[in-house]
């Protein structure tokens, strides 16, 4: 059977999400372009054409798997709904419990970031994108009065930080805490910063 020919785009979508499967499966660290070559049944030089290097090609898939986390997250915060609504639904979204797809990624590029350039790069800029969207979504709900918020910036940093931590936490030992107790966990982390003494009731779940 001929193999199915693919534009430029598509081939490097292919590779990026070839990568993204082996990295959640091995590591970035153990990552090898044979890997990716294989898991799409081509040759190691079609895969090194598109990246030069496998930290090029690490690098890129972070990027790939992260800037759709980000898009999702910017189309809930940008829901047609309260501050308070569309924050809680991101944050538990974002949370170890939820649907994002990124974490074992992030972890992964901490981890390598401070020998890598490239990924530090890339990784900053985007982690820097994440806290701007919560950022803006909480100036907004601050200046319709929803809640009071001083420092937005910096209360995207704490909640940011704090699901982070959370989420290495559970990814190294998963189960160590029920689903119940971190959506709590969250849900009273995301009051704290817009100082609130508890989410309201008809917030979504």
């Amino acid at each position: 059977m001929a193999r199915e020919r693919l534009s430029v785009p598509e081939r490097r979508e292919a590779l990026l999400r070839a990568a993204v499967t082996q990295i959640e499966a091995r590591g970035a660290a153990a990552l090898r372009i044979a890997d990716v070559a294989a898991e799409l049944g081509v040759s190691n030089a079609l895969v090194l054409y598109h990246f030069a290097t496998k930290e090029q090609l690490v690098a890129a898939a972070f990027a790939h798997a992260a800037e759709q986390d980000l898009a999702r997250l910017r189309k809930l915060l940008g829901r047609r709904t309260t501050a308070v609504r569309r924050l809680r639904a991101a944050v538990r979204w974002y949370a170890p419990t939820g649907q994002a797809k990124g974490w074992r990624l992030w972890i992964e590029s901490w981890a390598l970031a401070p020998r890598e350039p490239a990924l530090r790069e890339v990784a900053g800029s985007l982690d820097r994108a994440w806290k701007e969207a919560l950022a803006s979504a909480i100036s907004e709900g601050a200046e319709a009065g929803e809640f009071s918020c001083a420092d937005p910036a910096a209360a995207a940093w704490r909640l940011t930080a704090f699901l982070d931590g959370l989420a290495v936490r559970m990814t190294a030992y998963p189960g160590a805490l029920a689903r119940a107790t971190m959506l709590e966990w969250a849900d009273a982390a995301l009051a704290r910063e817009l100082g609130l003494p508890a989410l309201p009731s008809s917030s979504p779940p």
